[in-house]
């Protein structure tokens, strides 16, 4: 496949439909972005580890190995690239098996290329920090996150957070106490809660939770949202 020359960066587009493919390769293009395209998973998979690119558009059904699994093979392999699933449909389950591999998004088919586009760049933001990025490290409890550098440690060992993920945490560090809605996480962290359900949400803080472990400092508020002890 061509490679264009990337300005942006290169992101990986892995779809088998040609023409969804050639039009998601316009559009990020026309950003700005480089793009490689495969039209199957193993391909996939193997660009996706040879060229290193500054995020993936996967579509879930894809000849060969599905997109949740390259996502959960990257993820396995330590590569935390940021990921985006295309699904031609609109399933609950689908979208939660794919945030709880690992994906920082999803976009259902039919879908605008301008708003996958902007869901690419939101998800490039917060993989490379926002205006919060020179603050000093947060501390709350044993969960101590460096939004400098990124990086989260919880009773002193490191944990692997997604690029979404790790906001996530760090909007809710940021105020230590502050009970925050799903439509105020929404808006904050994604950037978009007119698009998105609250379960996007649920999912992340699940997936947090579950890594931090023992150590976990976010609580539920039921029937208001979410915070991390004061």
């Amino acid at each position: 496949m061509t490679v264009e020359p990337p300005h942006r960066g290169l992101v990986l587009v892995v779809e088998d439909e040609p023409a969804i493919a050639d039009l998601v390769r316009l559009y990020l293009t026309r950003d700005g972005f480089g793009v490689h395209l495969e039209r199957d998973g193993a391909a996939g998979l193997s660009a996706a580890r040879r060229l290193r690119p500054v995020a993936c558009v996967l579509d879930i059904a894809l000849p060969g190995l599905p997109g949740t699994e390259i996502c959960r093979r990257l993820r396995e392999a330590g590569d935390w690239t940021p990921v985006i699933f295309l699904t031609a449909r609109d399933d609950e389950v689908d979208r939660i098996v794919g945030l709880e591999l690992g994906a920082d998004d999803y976009v259902t088919k039919p879908f605008s290329p301008r708003e996958l586009v902007a869901r690419v760049r939101a998800v490039l933001r917060r993989s490379a920090g926002g205006p919060e990025g020179a603050d000093r490290p947060r501390v709350v409890g044993a969960v101590t996150l460096d939004p400098a550098r990124r990086t989260v440690t919880a009773a002193g060992t490191p944990v692997q957070l997604t690029s979404t993920e790790f906001d996530l945490l760090a909007h809710l560090m940021a105020r230590p106490g502050r009970v925050f809605t799903r439509e105020e996480l929404l808006a904050g962290v994604w950037g978009y809660a007119a698009h998105a359900g609250t379960r996007t949400v649920d999912v992340h803080v699940a997936q947090v939770r579950a890594k931090l472990g023992p150590t976990s400092v976010i609580r539920t508020h039921r029937g208001v949202g979410y915070a991390v002890d004061a």
